[in-house]
């Protein structure tokens, strides 16, 4: 946790320090000049990409589009190794990102906000694992030190985009592996590769241009949310009410 002092009263508060709570942040404090505060549940900034750690953890579109548009310094000064980058890249571009743009002081590290939800009674997932007496991992909550599967007998359970991205690397270690899946997923081959200067400078100059075309409030509002993986709460500022 760091030692950013709690004031109570804020224009809004930001839940989570991942893609979309690092720039609300940036949009809400820098350009629309509000007081806010972020707290979030991790040690460091990243939100998923703090937790995904798992095995083969990486983006499933470009890193080109999977990166911010607000500031054109920002996408000079950082190349992408990767067509599609790791988890450990884009860890390291968000970690950037905090720190070119000076969001850390308004963050509240290793604090987790749990009375801002909707109490919903008994809507909630029941998984039966209370009887298994083996290691259980979640990739959303991903052991920093890395999990050993060499040799062991492995079961992954569901094949969405994390499941489909374990599974190919576990694969390579486990003694034996199970997949229990309920719906199958058509997912194409990734087609990953160092990134190509000459493919990256006229993709950057289209996405300024559209972003350049983003001139009303919506288009603004449309931007920020469009990771879509962060809460804000509080007072609508003038212009997005």
């Amino acid at each position: 946790m760091n030692d950013a002092p709690l004031i109570t009263d804020h224009d809004a508060i930001v839940v989570g320090a991942g893609f979309a709570g690092l720039y609300a942040l940036h949009k809400l404090r820098d350009v629309l000049g509000l007081n806010v505060r972020v707290f979030e549940a991790g040690d460091g900034v990243g939100g998923m990409w703090f937790w995904n750690r798992y095995p083969g953890a990486r983006c499933d579109i470009e890193s080109l589009h999977y990166s911010y548009s607000f500031s054109d310094k920002l996408q000079d000064e950082w190349n992408w190794s990767e067509k599609y980058a790791g988890q450990p890249e884009i860890l390291a571009y968000l970690e950037h990102v905090a720190d070119r743009f000076d969001l850390r002081p308004n963050i509240v590290f290793g604090r987790r906000v749990t009375s801002a939800v909707r109490d919903e009674e008994d809507l909630v997932w029941r998984v039966g694992i209370d009887d298994f007496e083996g290691e259980v991992y979640l990739t959303g909550k991903w052991s920093h030190d890395g999990v050993v599967f060499h040799g062991k007998k492995v079961g992954v359970i569901g094949t969405g985009s994390r499941g489909i991205q374990a599974i190919t690397e576990i694969a390579k270690k486990a003694g034996y592996l199970t997949v229990f899946q309920r719906t199958p997923n058509y997912a194409t081959r990734l087609g990953n590769a160092p990134s190509n200067p000459d493919r990256v400078a006229p993709i950057n100059l289209d996405t300024r241009r559209f972003v350049k075309s983003l001139k009303t409030p919506v288009g603004a509002l449309s931007e920020m949310c469009c990771f879509g993986a962060g809460s804000v709460i509080g007072r609508a500022p003038p212009g997005l009410r």
